[in-house]
């Protein structure tokens, strides 16, 4: 009897997820999720799982990924300690290079997973198509207020998204390094964030979910599940949260902006957070709205 109970549950769960997909089928969600994940086989897995099955069920999923520990350690390997101001990461000539092939290395092992699993996925960075063109981001001030060049680092400028609407068209799930050009074609660093943000307004995005490795916004311990774009760039000002927070705030808002439907940031270390957030009708993390 157990076992006919928990085969009745999961059929219920099938029934609730119904009306949902047909509302998504033939909709684009821009998945953003850091490269970290990669270092938990099972998480990985889970999650990769989890974006082919949008894809099977007629959702257009497109997967932008970071790789800020990869990099560290990839520049730790070569004696190089990695630089941060005000969340930036100091970017010189030889830490681009580090950055392009860490970065380069993660694409590929999540394209080679999500093939292994069933999808048929692409890799590609911002030169490819023209796809992310950016500026060179303006000198920051350091603790000291002293103006710093940050280097190789841009600042999204304008995205070319036929790429990326062609590729799914055609059935590939993109998977996007957060690598830029400028408009001679040279290399930038820019936030796996920011970009997820921008691609989901260029490409009319049905939604944005970011996987965080945590449960979403929190304040004074307490899960703040709905909040206004205006809430967030309020909270963004006041400076009390986290730098990779903020960026994931800054992500929403853009997209909210771009008149994408819905965004959300959602635990990665949640079994099937993303299936919970996108079919069924409790929801988790934290979800920005337009007001």
């Amino acid at each position: 009897m157990e076992n006919v109970d928990q085969v009745v549950k999961n059929a219920g769960v099938l029934v609730e997820a119904l009306p949902y997909i047909k509302t998504f089928a033939g909709k684009i969600f821009v998945i953003k999720c850091g490269g970290d994940i990669l270092e938990n086989h099972e998480l990985t897995e889970t999650i990769l799982k989890d974006i082919v099955l949008l894809k099977y069920i007629g959702v257009y999923p497109v997967l932008v990924h970071g790789g800020s520990n990869k990099i560290d350690q990839v520049l730790n390997d070569f004696g190089t300690a990695p630089e941060f101001v005000k969340g930036f990461r100091v970017t010189d000539a030889v830490t681009m290079e580090i950055c392009e092939m860490a970065l380069n290395k993660i694409n590929s092992d999540f394209v080679r997973l999500l093939n292994k699993m069933g999808g048929k996925s692409v890799g590609l960075t911002g030169s490819d198509g023209d796809m992310l063109i950016a500026d060179k981001v303006a000198p920051v001030p350091d603790e000291k207020g002293e103006q710093v060049d940050l280097g190789h680092v841009g600042e999204i400028k304008n995205i070319n998204p036929e790429l990326v609407i062609n590729l799914s068209n055609e059935g590939y799930i993109p998977v996007i390094a957060p690598v830029a050009v400028d408009f001679d074609n040279n290399p930038l660093n820019v936030n796996g964030d920011h970009v997820a943000g921008e691609l989901a307004g260029a490409l009319g995005a049905e939604k944005l979910v970011i996987l965080a490795g945590e449960p979403g916004v929190v304040l004074d311990g307490k899960l703040i599940s709905t909040l206004s774009a205006a809430k967030a760039q309020k909270l963004i000002e006041e400076g009390d949260l986290a730098n990779d927070m903020v960026t994931k705030l800054e992500s929403c808002i853009t997209a909210l902006w771009h008149k994408v439907n819905r965004t959300h940031i959602i635990d990665s270390n949640l079994g099937h957070s993303l299936l919970i957030e996108i079919f069924t009708d409790k929801g988790i993390g934290t979800m920005v709205t337009e007001r």
